[in-house]
Order: C-alpha cells, then structure tokens, then sequence
C-alpha cells in the first residue's frame, strides 16, 4: 500500500494517526509541528525484557527520515506495552521510535527492522536479515509550524554547536549562556521510579519541592502522582530562571550506586546489602543483566525529560563518572557500552536542548575516549554537544583531544579551590588552546570550587562573594558558555544528598542577574577576553574591541584603567551591580578616550564590593 500524502486532523493536543500495512499497525503520536516529539509506535514481535532473543540487542530498529532538505538515520528502541510508564510492564509488541523535525512541509519515512545475533550495535547491517513486521515500510506526514512560545524549548529550536564558542538555538539564531545545577549528581536517585533502589541511604523523595508542583505538570506524572516531586524541583529551578540540570544515568559501583537503566538478576534486598558496603566493587559483574533494560524506568525518566523540555531546560546527560567508566566491557569499548549509548541516544536523542558527556571524572586512555565520541557522534542523528569532563589537575588530557584529533565539541571544566580563583584561568587556557587548532570548542565549568564545600548553602555563605565574582562572572568574562553549581561533598543539601535547591536560594538570584546582563545588553556571542587591556588591575575584561567592552572590578578595585583603541569617540560608562541586578543610572556617563586610555572609577557610596562596568561606544 502506498500513499501520496496522509490527512490528518489534530485532536485537542494530541494527533494519532494509524495506518495498517501488511502484518504492523503504525501510530504517529505527538503533535505534528516543528520541533516537537514525534512518536512511530509500530506493532513488533511479541516479547519481553527477559526473552531468550534480547529485544535490545538482537533486534534493530531504524527509521530514516526525509524532508526536501534534510535526513536523519534515528534508532529506536523496544517499548513493552507502549505504555510502561503507566503499566510497568515489561512485555508486549510496541517498538517506538522518536524525532523532532525541523523543519515544516512534508516529511517521508521509511522503516528498518532487523533481526540476528547482537545486530542492535553491528557496524554493518546490509546483510542482516529482515525482522518482518514493520521492515521496508514507508509513509508521511505534514508537519506544521510550532505553536510554543516563551520558555519552552520548542519556541526556539535545537540548541546546535556551531563551530564556535557558544551553542546557538537553531530557530530564534540566539546564542546560549547555560547557567543551572551540576548536584546532585544522583537526581535521578528517585524513589518514585519503577525498580528504585536504597543503597547508602541516598534515595531522593524530593518531598521539599512537592510545593512547587504545577499545573502544567499534570500530564507528566505516571501511576495517580507518582514523579510530583521531582516535577516540582524543575519548576522551582525554571521558576528562579536557572536554565539547567545534570544528572548520571549509570552510577553502579559508584558514589551512589542507585541510578543505572539496566535490570538487576537479584531482588532490590540484596542488591542493597551489597552496595551498602562501599569496598563491594563487583555489582556490574554479579548483579546485572548487562544488555537487558529496565523499559519502565527508562519511560518514567522520559516523562521528567519531556517536562524539562518544557521548562526551557538544557538536558546534562552525564553518562558514566569515573568509578563506572571501566565496568562495561571490563574496560573496553564492546558490546555492553555500545548497547548503552545506543539505548540512550534512541530514547532521549531527541531532546532539543542537552549534550553527552562521555563521563565525569573521566580517566579512560584517550584511545577509548575517541572511540566512545565517535560511536555517539555516527549514531546521534542531531549531533549534539558532545564533551568529557575531567579531573581538575589532569586537564591537559584535553590537549590529545582538541582540534581534529577528535569529535568532541567542548570541555566540561572541574575546579578545586575554595574561592573559585583557578576559573577565570583555566576557561581561558582551553579557549585558548581549541582557538589554535582552529576548532573552537564550546566550554563550561560544571564543577567549580573545592570537592569538599563548593557551593555553600546560603545559612553558610549569604553573599556568595567567590562563586559570584571568581566562578560565575570569571567563566562568563573568559568567554566560557556557562556553569553548573556542584554542592561539594561535606555540606548539608550535598552533591549526593541534597533534595532541595532552595537550600542556595540566595545565589540564584544572582545567576538570573548575570543571565539577564549578557542576554540582554551585550553581544557576548562576538566578543572575547580582553584582560591585557586593563593597566595595573587584576579584574577581568570582555570586549568586542572598539564597540563595547565588560570590565568586571572585584572588591578590592576602586579604579580601572582600560586601554581602548586611540581614537575621539564617544564611550558611555554604565556601573551594574552583580549583587543585585541593578544598573546604577546616576553614575552613567559619556567619556571621550584619550590617547586610548580610558579610566574610570566604582561608584563612591559602595566602592569596597564588586562592580561591572558595561562601556559601549556611543552612538
């Protein structure tokens, strides 16, 4: 049966279209509009999370997607029943697959659907053999533009590395500064989720945030009201206007030892008694069904995602940390790591605003590194962000990394000092380093400050005077794209323990005044550190030479001196306090350079805090 172009019609928010070729019903769920999810639900061979033939390793399941312009290769994945989220089911004959066009007009598609031993990470499948069902079908679809505004992923598009040093969102062109929460790193630690685990007493209730609830989370919660509380933790950090979260999604044997998407071979008891023990280093090996998934968590976790998405979150996938990146494979990078990633990327690729980070912590040799960034990069139809994160004093790994010695499109930057004073430096030496391979990497700090204490709740630290000025202005003046606030291991509401992030409600504050300042009044995208510029200061400057200039001066800068280019033009000085988001009008100015040099001091009445000058050629 072959069809020229499919009616649709969209009912209340959501479009299904069914259509019956040969032995396979077809679904088309979602609503049909650019950059929202799009939902193939085809009917498969019956079977089970547990069936002799592994539905996620010996079946395959691709769909090629087709516009005038553009195509995508997406995996999918087994779904059980459809509706595992809801049912927990772990059988059934529903395989989906899930893609967010991007474009409008018609879109073409055709099925792939093999079967044979582990053909789910073959390098080459020409000639693996048909899985019947859904295989070799075609059809299409309309896809109409996207009705989403504000801060809704879905206004502004996928969030694209674009050979420079910020990420852009590819249907509003705006450049992306990312500033959110690195802890806790176990997040997905949730005793709501299907085959939720208690070891070391570190499962989460997020019980603090279930007054952050919203309304427009309703559709998103699973089982009556499961996933509440968590939904409410993202509304709170939207509500503060942090733009970001990450999150491991394999922590055995780990700090943590409760997130991991596969099946465990023993009851949740035991494997607790286990992973109690923290010298008990062999769960991976003894405990786990090491190519087989667990399809209703992985459904449930989909439904927190989804809801994220639509709260203008970027997606931090970190997908190993540094006491689990040797465990698949026992090290290398075989059929267990490949099955790995491929789930991850055919259930959560998709997402428009996120990035793959190979691992936290990440000591692997740089041989397995490059291996690992190039099976996401092949196998991820969007190509999204892709970085590592180290060590804080084993940063130089990136040197064998940069430039076109691999896929990787940016760093994610771990610190060690208590006052953040080793950011500014650090951003600075890898934009430094990627500009000279003439690959210019996209580079966050998502992990500033001393392991111990990091960033301090606010009953331990009121002002936040370092992570302000040295972490998050520092990497934001050295032309870094964003930070993630790690919590530090011995403080309370820790990067393990914490389940309320009202614990730093303070300092969130001050990361929505930074977000708002580059957002709105400088063209950060094009500008750079210019530190050299400022005479006899150690504060830090940002300029797009000859246009505007940032200069940031810490508490103990009354003066700057700013060497600007020898000219007679016009300059207005503009005084903005990072404490409180406020431009301070009265001190605003019109100063004619001379012989280059511009001076300028901080406003008399607070001269002793921290003060950013915002100096734009007058027009």
């Amino acid at each position: 049966m072959t069809f020229s172009r499919l009616s649709f019609f969209l009912l209340s928010s959501v479009f299904m279209l069914t259509i019956s070729c040969q032995r396979s019903e077809v679904q088309i769920q979602g609503e049909l509009k650019k950059w929202h999810k799009i939902e193939l639900v085809f009917e498969g061979p019956k079977t089970n999370e547990m069936d002799e033939v592994n539905p996620f390793l010996d079946y395959r399941l691709d769909v090629v997607f087709k516009s005038n312009n553009k195509e995508y290769v997406v995996p999918g994945f087994y779904a059980a029943d459809g509706n595992a989220a809801e049912t927990s089911s772990d059988a059934g004959n529903v395989w989906k697959v899930r893609f967010t066009p991007d474009e409008i007009g018609e879109w073409n598609y055709t099925v792939s659907f093999k079967k044979g031993d582990e053909v789910a990470v073959s390098q080459d499948i020409s000639k693996a053999t048909s899985g019947g069902f859904m295989d070799g079908q075609k059809g299409v679809f309309t896809v109409l533009e996207s009705d989403k505004s504000g801060r809704d992923n879905r206004a502004k598009g996928r969030l694209n590395y674009i050979g420079g040093h910020y990420l852009q969102f590819e249907e509003t062109g705006k450049y992306f500064i990312k500033l959110g929460v690195d802890a806790p790193e176990n997040l997905l630690a949730y005793a709501d989720f299907d085959g939720a685990t208690n070891a070391l007493d570190f499962q989460k209730t997020w019980e603090p945030h279930q007054k952050d609830f919203a309304e427009d989370a309703k559709s998103f919660v699973w089982q009556n009201n499961k996933g509440e509380n968590l939904l409410g933790a993202i509304h709170y950090l939207a509500s503060e206007e942090l733009n970001a979260f990450s999150f491991l999604t394999f922590n055995v044997d780990g700090d943590d030892r409760n997130v991991f998407p596969h099946l465990l071979k023993v009851p949740v008891s035991e494997y607790e008694a286990y992973a109690n023990d923290k010298k008990n280093k062999e769960a991976w090996e003894n405990m786990f069904h090491k190519t087989r998934y667990d399809v209703s968590k992985l459904d449930q976790w989909e439904r927190i995602f989804d809801y994220a998405e639509t709260q203008g979150m970027f997606l931090h996938f970190k997908t190993n940390e540094t006491e689990t990146d040797h465990l698949m494979d026992k090290g290398d990078f075989g059929v267990e790591g490949k099955l790995y990633y491929r789930e991850l990327i055919a259930r959560f690729g998709h997402h428009l605003v996120m990035n793959w980070n190979i691992g936290e912590e990440n000591d692997d040799p740089i041989r397995k590194v490059v291996e690992v960034a190039n099976y996401i990069k092949t196998l991820d139809p969007y190509k999204h962000h892709l970085v590592i994160h180290t060590f804080p004093n084993k940063d130089d790994r990136y040197a064998d990394l940069i430039g076109d010695q691999s896929p990787l499109t940016g760093a994610s930057l771990q610190l060690s000092r208590e006052n953040f004073s080793d950011v500014h430096p650090r951003v600075l030496k890898w934009r430094t380093k990627s500009d000279s391979t003439g690959v210019k990497w996209a580079i966050a700090v998502d992990e500033p400050g001393s392991a111990k204490i990091a960033l301090l709740p606010d009953n331990e630290d009121l002002t936040h005077d370092f992570a302000r000025g040295n972490a998050m202005w520092g990497t934001l003046m050295a032309g870094g794209f964003g930070v993630e606030w790690y919590f530090g291991y011995a403080s309370p509401n820790s990067d393990l323990t914490c389940q309320d992030f009202r614990s730093r409600d303070l300092f969130w504050d001050q990361n929505r005044y930074a977000l708002h300042f580059f957002d709105n009044y400088i063209p950060f995208w094009e500008m750079a550190s210019a530190d050299d510029l400022l005479i006899d200061s150690n504060g830090f400057c940002f300029a797009k030479k000859g246009e505007v200039y940032v200069v940031y001066l810490q508490p103990d800068q009354k003066t700057a001196n700013i060497l600007l280019e020898e000219s007679e033009k016009l300059f207005e000085v503009q005084w903005f306090d990072p404490r409180n988001g406020k431009f301070l009008e009265s001190a605003s100015q019109e100063l004619a350079t001379s012989y280059g040099l511009l001076s300028i001091a901080k406003p008399s009445e607070s001269e002793d805090k921290d003060w950013v000058a915002l100096i734009k050629k007058s027009e």
